[in-house]
C-alpha cells in the first residue's frame, strides 16, 4: 500500500468534530471524493475557454455558465434566486479576439455574417463539485461541445483552488523519485522504446534489453501497442526482462528502469503492477486516454511504482484549434491524478505538432501546480541525435526524459552504439559544443549524424 493511503483512509473514518452554528453556516463537509475535505462556499473553480459563436460573446458565455451549472434551455420553477446565487456558474471575464468569417465546427446556429471569438473565464462553485474527479471533468467540459450557441469551444486552462487539490494524491515519485530509482543525477534521462513495437517474444525482448543496458541506457519502455498479447504474455516478458536487469545491476550497480505496459482492465492492471513489483521492477506504463482518468486515479492509489503516463490518442483531443483542450489543461488533470512521467512529444517530431507547442507543453509540466506536483516531461517521437542540442538550448533543463526509439535501434552499430551516440550528443549540448565538432572525436555520434541526417 502506498505511503499515506492507510492514514488517509483511517482519517476519513474518524467521527466529525462538533462545530459552532457559525461554522455550520459557512462550511459544508462533502461526502464526494476524499471525505473530510471542507469546502467554503466562496471557493470557485475557474476555467478559461476559447469560444467562437454566431451570437455575442456575452450570450455564449451565459449559455455555457447556465448549461454547466443550474440552468437549462428554459427557466424551470426550482431555479430560485437563492439557488442561482449558491450554485450557478459565473462569467468572470470576456476578452474579445479577431472574429471569423465562417464557423470552425458544423452544427452551430446559422446566422450568417461573422462569428465572434474570444477568451471567456467562467467560475464554478466548488460546492457543485467537491473533490469528485469525474464530476469536476463533467462540470468543466460536459455538454459544452454540443451547444448550438458555439461554433468553436476549447478549454485552454483551469485554476483549481487548494481545497480541490486535497482530494488528489499527485505524483508519488515525480522527478526526484525517478532519479533515485534509476540512479541518474544532474543530467537528462536517456531512454528508448522496444522496437519492433510488437512481434518480439519475451526472450527476444530480454536480449534486446541486455544489449541496451550494456550500452548505458537509463530507461526502456514497452511500446504502447505491446501489453499482454499471445506472442508476448505479460508474465513471461516481466520475468525475462527483470532477470536480465537484475543480472546487469549485480554486475554494474546500475539498475536500468523498465516501464512495463500494464494497460488493461483495471483489475488486471492491479495484478500486472503487483507482479512487476514482486519481481523487482521499478516502473509501469499506462496509456492514459485508453483507461481514462477515473481508472488511472484508482490505479495511482494502488501503485507502489512510478507511473509512466503515455498520451497516445492525444491528437483527437487537441488537434483542431477550435475544439477539445490545450495541453495545459491535460497535464494538470494527470498531475493531480498522480502520474510521475508524462509524454510531451519532441522537437522536430514525426507527428503534426510544431516545436513551439512542444516547448509550451514542457513549460506547462515544469510550472508548479497546487504548490508543486512535479512531473517528469518525456520527450519522444522521431527523436535522434539531431534534436538533442535544440532541446537543451530551448529548455535549459536536464529534468527531462529523452526517448529515442528508431534513433537508437536503427544505429548501424547496433542499439548499444545508438545509446552511446545519444549520450555523446547530450555531452556536447551540456558543454555548448557544436555537435559536428564533438562528433570528430566520437565515432558513434558521427555515424548517427550521417544515418539520421534531417531531410
Amino acid at each position: 500500500m502506498p505511503p499515506g493511503v492507510l492514514d488517509r483512509f483511517l482519517s476519513s473514518m474518524a467521527p466529525p468534530q462538533p462545530r459552532s452554528d457559525a461554522q455550520h453556516a459557512n462550511r459544508t463537509r462533502l461526502s464526494c471524493g476524499r471525505q473530510g475535505v471542507a469546502i467554503v462556499p466562496s471557493q470557485r473553480l475557474r476555467v478559461t475557454y476559447l469560444v467562437e459563436t454566431p451570437l455575442s460573446l456575452a450570450e455564449a458565455a451565459e449559455a455555457i455558465a447556465g448549461e454547466q451549472s443550474s440552468g437549462t434551455f428554459v427557466r424551470v420553477p426550482g431555479e430560485t434566486a437563492q439557488l442561482v446565487e449558491r450554485a450557478r456558474a459565473r462569467v468572470e471575464s470576456i476578452t474579445p479576439l479577431e472574429p471569423a468569417s465562417a464557423p470552425s465546427l458544423p452544427g452551430a446556429q446559422p446566422l450568417g455574417g461573422s462569428y465572434e471569438r474570444g477568451e471567456v473565464v467562467i467560475s464554478f462553485p466548488l460546492g457543485n463539485v467537491g473533490t469528485n474527479l469525474p464530476l469536476m471533468l463533467t462540470t468543466m467540459m460536459g455538454n459544452l461541445f454540443e451547444l448550438q450557441q458555439l461554433s468553436g469551444i476549447r478549454m485552454v486552462d483551469f485554476d483549481p483552488p487548494p481545497e480541490l487539490g486535497e482530494g488528489f494524491a499527485g505524483p508519488q515519485f515525480g522527478i526526484a523519485g525517478t532519479r533515485r530509482l534509476a540512479g541518474v543525477e544532474d543530467r537528462a534521462f536517456i531512454g528508448t522504446i522496444v522496437k519492433p513495437s510488437v512481434g518480439l517474444s519475451p526472450e527476444q525482448t530480454a536480449e534486446l534489453v541486455r544489449e541496451l543496458a550494456v550500452g548505458g541506457v537509463d530507461f526502456i519502455k514497452d511500446d504502447e501497442l505491446q501489453a499482454n498479447a499471445p506472442h508476448s504474455p505479460f508474465e513471461d516478458r516481466v520475468r525475462a526482462v527483470t532477470r536480465v536487469l537484475e543480472e546487469h545491476a549485480d554486475r554494474t550497480g546500475k539498475r536500468v528502469m523498465y516501464a512495463f505496459n500494464v494497460t488493461d482492465q483495471l483489475e488486471a492492471m492491479y495484478r500486472h503492477h503487483d507482479r512487476v513489483h514482486e519481481l523487482g521492477g521499478t516502473c509501469v506504463m499506462v496509456s492514459l486516454n485508453s483507461v481514462g482518468p477515473v481508472a488511472a486515479k484508482a490505479f495511482r492509489d494502488h501503485a507502489q511504482l512510478p507511473i509512466h503516463g503515455h498520451r497516445n490518442g492525444w491528437g483527437m483531443l487537441t488537434r483542431h484549434p477550435a475544439l477539445g483542450m490545450s495541453f495545459t489543461v491535460y497535464q494538470k488533470i494527470w498531475r493531480m491524478i498522480g502520474v510521475d512521467h508524462l509524454h510531451v512529444n519532441g522537437l522536430g517530431n514525426k507527428f503534426w505538432e510544431p516545436d513551439d507547442s512542444v516547448l509550451e507543453s514542457i513549460h506547462a509540466c515544469r510550472t508548479p501546480l497546487l504548490g508543486g506536483l512535479p512531473v517528469l516531461p518525456v520527450i519522444s517521437s522521431g527523436q535522434t541525435v539531431w534534436q538533442v542540442h535544440r532541446t537543451y538550448a530551448s529548455t535549459k533543463s536536464v529534468d527531462l526524459m529523452f526517448l529515442a526509439g528508431g534513433g537508437i535501434m536503427a544505429h548501424p552499430g547496433g542499439p548499444a552504439a545508438g545509446v552511446t551516440a545519444i549520450r555523446q550528443a547530450w555531452e556536447a549540448a551540456l558543454m555548448d559544443v557544436p555537435i559536428e565538432q564533438h562528433a570528430k572525436q566520437h565515432p558513434e555520434l558521427e555515424i548517427a549524424m550521417t544515418t539520421f541526417r534531417p531531410a
